[in-house]
């Protein structure tokens, strides 16, 4: 029986690779790959532990928290489905962490730089590039109002659209993080020594029962929201089919249509046009 590939994407997998002790090098190089900063030290923020979040929420937001060179916080979090609030949530994330990092009396200008990096796997905006970055800015002159405030989104179906194109370092993390091109991958790891180091995790993450179990009841949840949300469009463009064919049929029946011939145009049953009749 072949087992169904659990993607990098599973935000349970992706925080076991990136967040694990022991793996802050393969955390490293990703962040480096972003920020396109030097980094000398990566610190993960305690973890809580991921299987309680899953058993109290299905969906809940597992993200990755760390402290970059003691001066910067950096909030990672992977985003499968679109929730068509996202601006407004990673805003109040990030804001989250921006305040909370200030502690009582503290001026204000000891407050941590603070980033979030969202890796999505749908296209937040139609235009524009796969890695997009966003900053407070005055508008005069486009001048940034302060380096404080920086909001990474990574799109992967736009990498994947132009992945030819992307030698990068970041490139390389893409090729790791969609999957897309195994022979890529295998390219990626032999050209950077953290990629393959996290693909060993992944392997291992992929493959242990434990370990998959978790992942795959995470995968599963994720799948169902995403067919019960394609389900209700669905059910509300039919209600909308039919509520467009009842209008013909009334405009039908003003004309004196026969009822056989109104059947036929606009596929209703016989009793709801007699319905519409006597309204």
């Amino acid at each position: 029986m072949v087992k169904t590939k659990i993607p990098v994407t599973n935000d349970y997998i992706f925080k076991k690779i990136f967040a694990k002790k022991g793996n802050e090098n393969i955390l490293k190089d990703f962040l480096i790959a972003v920020l396109e900063i030097p980094i000398k030290k990566v610190e993960v923020q305690a973890e809580i532990s991921l299987e309680k979040q899953l058993e109290e929420n299905k969906l809940g937001r597992l993200d990755l928290l760390a402290i970059l060179n003691d001066t910067t916080i950096v909030n990672i979090e992977v985003q499968v489905l679109n929730p068509n609030n996202f601006i407004e949530r990673t805003l109040y994330y990030w804001s989250g962490n921006y305040y909370n990092d200030l502690k009582a009396g503290e001026n204000y200008r000891k407050i941590k730089r603070t980033i979030a990096i969202n890796v999505l796997d749908y296209e937040q905006f139609e235009e524009g590039p796969f890695h997009e970055i966003v900053r407070l800015k005055r508008d005069y002159q486009n001048r940034i109002l302060t380096d404080k405030m920086e909001i990474h989104f990574i799109q992967i179906p736009k990498f994947i659209k132009r992945e030819g194109e992307i030698k990068t370092k970041l490139g390389q993390w893409m090729q790791f993080i969609s999957q897309i091109d195994q022979k890529e991958v295998e390219v990626a790891m032999k050209e950077n020594e953290a990629i393959k180091k996290a693909n060993v995790e992944y392997e291992y993450l992929t493959g242990e029962e434990e370990e998959r179990r978790i992942a795959f009841l995470r995968d599963k949840a994720i799948r169902d929201e995403k067919s019960i949300r394609e389900g209700s469009k669905e059910e509300g463009r039919e209600e909308g089919r039919e509520e467009k064919q009842k209008e013909i049929a009334k405009k039908l029946l003003d004309k004196n249509m026969l009822i056989e011939e109104i059947i036929e145009i606009t596929n209703l049953t016989k009793e709801e046009i007699e319905k519409l009749r006597k309204e």
